[in-house]
C-alpha cells in the first residue's frame, strides 16, 4: 500500500497524458460508429500513418536531432500536427472510398463492412511493414524506429512524488484543445448538423437535403485529423513508432469508446481518460507488463456489466 500512496501521483499524470492520446483517437471510432453504425477497425493504421507522417517532419524536412524550445518548439510542434493530420485525414478519406462506399452503395451487410475494415487494417500494416520499414532498416520487422527528441524533458513542477514536465502539460493541453473543438464543430456548425441527422435517422436528412456520402467523406476526415494529431502527440511523447504501432492502441481506443458510451464524442474523452488512469493505477500494484492486461479486461467487463458505456447511450441506439 506505502507503494501504491508514493507512486500514486506520478501514475496519475502518466495515466493523463496517455488517456489524452486514447481519447483522440476514440473519436474516430465513435464518429464512423455514430453514423455508419460500422467498427472502422482500420483507424488505428490511420494512427499509424501518422506517426510515420510526423517522423517524416521531423527527420527529412526539419532534420532536427535534438529538442528545440520556445516559439521553434511550438512552430515544429504545429508542423507536425498539420502533416500528420493532413496524412492521416487523407488516408481515412481514400480508406472510405476504397474500403466501405463501394459496399455502402451495393447495400452490403455490416458483416461485409466489418471484414473490409479487418482486411485493410491488415494491408496497411503489410504496406508499411514492406515499403517503408524495410527502406529505413533494412529489415520489414517489428523493429522500433525511433524518433528524433522535439521536446524537452523539463520538470515544471511538482504536486507531491509527481514531477509534471513541459511535455505533460503539451500533450494534454493540445489533446483538450483539439477535443472541444470537434465538440464545437459537430454541435454547433452546419456541417455538424448534418452528421448528427445523419447518425439520427440518415433517410430523413436525405429527405431534407443532407448528402450523405459528403456527411460520411467529413465524418472519416475528422476522425482521421484527430489520429493525426494523436500520432504527433504520440511521437512527441514516446520517441519511437512502427508499423504495427496502432494495433494495441488503437484496441485500446476503442475499449475507451466503449468505455464512455460508443456514438457519444464526449463519452470517447473521458473512456480515454479512464481507461489511462485505471491501467497506470493498475500497473502500481501488479507492474507495467500488466497495462495491456488490465486495459482488455476493462473491455470486457464493460461489454458485461454496462454495455451502455459510462454516459448510458447502448450500442444499437448510439448518437454522434
Amino acid at each position: 500500500m506505502n507503494d501504491f500512496f508514493s507512486q500514486f501521483g506520478q501514475n496519475t499524470v502518466d495515466g493523463l497524458r496517455v488517456g489524452a492520446i486514447y481519447a483522440l483517437v476514440a473519436l474516430g471510432y465513435t464518429m464512423v460508429y455514430g453514423v455508419l453504425r460500422l467498427i472502422n477497425f482500420a483507424h488505428s493504421e490511420i494512427f499509424m500513418i501518422g506517426t510515420f507522417a510526423s517522423l517524416f517532419v521531423v527527420s527529412n524536412v526539419l532534420g532536427l536531432t535534438g529538442p528545440v524550445t520556445g516559439i521553434a518548439m511550438i512552430g515544429v510542434l504545429l508542423l507536425m500536427m498539420v502533416f500528420s493530420a493532413a496524412m492521416s485525414g487523407g488516408a481515412a478519406v481514400l480508406l472510405e472510398q476504397v474500403a466501405y462506399r463501394p459496399l455502402r452503395k451495393r447495400g452490403g451487410t455490416r458483416l461485409a463492412a466489418l471484414i473490409s475494415a479487418i482486411g485493410a487494417s491488415v494491408f496497411l500494416q503489410e504496406f508499411f511493414k514492406l515499403v517503408v520499414i524495410k527502406p529505413l532498416t533494412g529489415i520489414p520487422g517489428q523493429n522500433d524506429i525511433p524518433t528524433p527528441r522535439v521536446i524537452s524533458r523539463d520538470v515544471l513542477f511538482t504536486i507531491g512524488n509527481a514531477e509534471v514536465r513541459l511535455d505533460h502539460v503539451i500533450v494534454i493541453v493540445a489533446a483538450v484543445i483539439m477535443m472541444v473543438g470537434l465538440d464545437q464543430l459537430v454541435n454547433r456548425t452546419k456541417i455538424g448538423r448534418g452528421i448528427r441527422a445523419t447518425a439520427q435517422d440518415p433517410e430523413a436528412a436525405t429527405l431534407m437535403g443532407v448528402n450523405i456520402d459528403t456527411v460520411v467523406r467529413v465524418t472519416f476526415l475528422l476522425g482521421g485529423v484527430m489520429a493525426g494529431v494523436a500520432a504527433t502527440l504520440y511521437v512527441t511523447e514516446f520517441e519511437l513508432t512502427k508499423y504495427s504501432v496502432g494495433f494495441v492502441l488503437g484496441i485500446k481506443a476503442f475499449t475507451a469508446a466503449v468505455l464512455g458510451g460508443i456514438g457519444n464524442l464526449r463519452g470517447a474523452l473521458l473512456g480515454g481518460v479512464i481507461l489511462g488512469l485505471i491501467e497506470n493505477w493498475g500497473a502500481i500494484f501488479l507492474g507495467s507488463e500488466w497495462k495491456d492486461v488490465i486495459a482488455f479486461c476493462v473491455l470486457v467487463l464493460v461489454l458485461m456489466l454496462r454495455p451502455t458505456g459510462i454516459l448510458g447511450e447502448s450500442l444499437q441506439r448510439a448518437r454522434a
